[in-house]
């Protein structure tokens, strides 16, 4: 496959909380992401960007912390969002990081990994599917949920443990995500999306 065929998936941490399991999750997706020839694969984590978490004007220009990221997630035709649940809903940081961009979503697949108590994070999916609609951005119908996340360490601390679910769910996901990821990045390049 050629590199111009290549696709490039951003996998965003969206929690910056001290002892949390985003990285863990991420870098677990991250490898199931790489192992495919038709990807690849920027790891963004919201901890390390350093975003500002109050929101400036639109006519003020854009902090540099802003600007600096900008660049990575305009270059990406696909998004994985990695969310914990808090109180039945997304963290703060990852609402501020999706506010702080327009253009950079616009007409872009998004998929997520949730993780969390018994709910598995489904609350925080639905919630960010309502909020990237609302970006312009094409959140896609099956997600992969990590319900009581704790349950997935093995005795040595590693995770996850094999697990038939979790793997077919992260194939169906990312299968799914390219396929939407491919059909809008043609069409932008033929008609620009221009809402």
């Amino acid at each position: 496959m050629s590199d111009h065929d290549r696709l490039r998936l951003a996998i965003i941490i969206g929690s910056t909380r001290r002892g949390r399991f985003g990285p863990t999750a991420a870098n677990w997706l991250t490898g199931h992401a790489r192992r495919r020839r038709d990807l690849d694969v920027d790891l963004i984590d919201l901890a390390e960007t350093r975003l500002p978490q109050t929101l400036g004007d639109e006519c003020e220009p854009r902090p540099r912390s802003v600007a600096a990221l900008a660049p990575r997630l305009a270059a990406a035709d696909a998004f994985v969002v990695v969310t914990p649940e808090y109180n039945r809903s997304f963290p703060a940081p990852l609402k501020t990081a999706i506010d702080w961009y327009l253009d950079e979503w616009k007409a872009k697949p998004v998929g997520f990994l949730s993780y969390g108590g018994p709910s598995g994070g489904l609350y925080a999916t639905e919630q960010l599917r309502s909020v990237f609609a609302e970006v312009h951005a094409v959140a896609i119908r099956d997600s992969v949920s990590i319900p009581d996340y704790w349950n997935e360490f093995d005795a040595d601390g590693n995770w996850p443990k094999p697990s038939a679910r979790l793997k077919a769910a992260v194939t169906t996901m990312l299968d799914q995500l390219l396929w939407w990821a491919r059909v809008l990045h043609d069409t932008r390049a033929v008609r620009p999306y221009a809402f």
